[in-house]
């Protein structure tokens, strides 16, 4: 399979939330892809979120229920273990469509509303640190 080459830096679409081109730092060292949420709440077999925060331009203060993909523990980058909710979506990368597993977390510190991480990359990207947005 051909790898394509891909950024540091890269827009991601998330269709089923209809978020398009979404800020993503492309992170090697984290496992799995992150999006930054705010009011998460589980229930049963849902978890209910509101996408962003009002400082980003997406920001439309539009809640969602999605079913539970899994329930996982987290180290975050500050070496914190958290128990995140993930959702499985549908996303636009490169043009090309795929399926992925997100995990929903507060990142309003961070830079990037949004991570992806070595599970989505895997097999199908090459990533070169020296360039960012490769994608237009």
């Amino acid at each position: 399979m051909d790898k394509k080459i891909i950024g540091r830096r890269e827009k991601i679409s998330i269709l089923d939330l209809e978020l398009f081109d979404l800020d993503a730092k492309v992170d090697t060292g984290a496992d799995s892809s992150a999006l930054h949420c705010d009011h998460i709440v589980v229930e049963d077999e849902t978890v209910s979120f509101t996408l962003l925060d009002d400082v980003h331009e997406a920001y439309n203060n539009k809640r969602f229920s999605l079913p539970i993909y899994k329930i996982k523990k987290v180290k975050s980058s500050n070496g914190e273990l958290q128990i995140r909710p993930s959702i499985k979506v549908q996303v636009d990368f490169f043009g090309k469509k795929y399926t992925s597993v997100i995990s929903l977390t507060d990142r309003k510190d961070m830079k990037f509303p949004m991570l992806i991480g070595r599970k989505f990359l895997k097999d199908k990207f090459l990533v070169d640190v020296a360039q960012e947005y490769i994608a237009k």
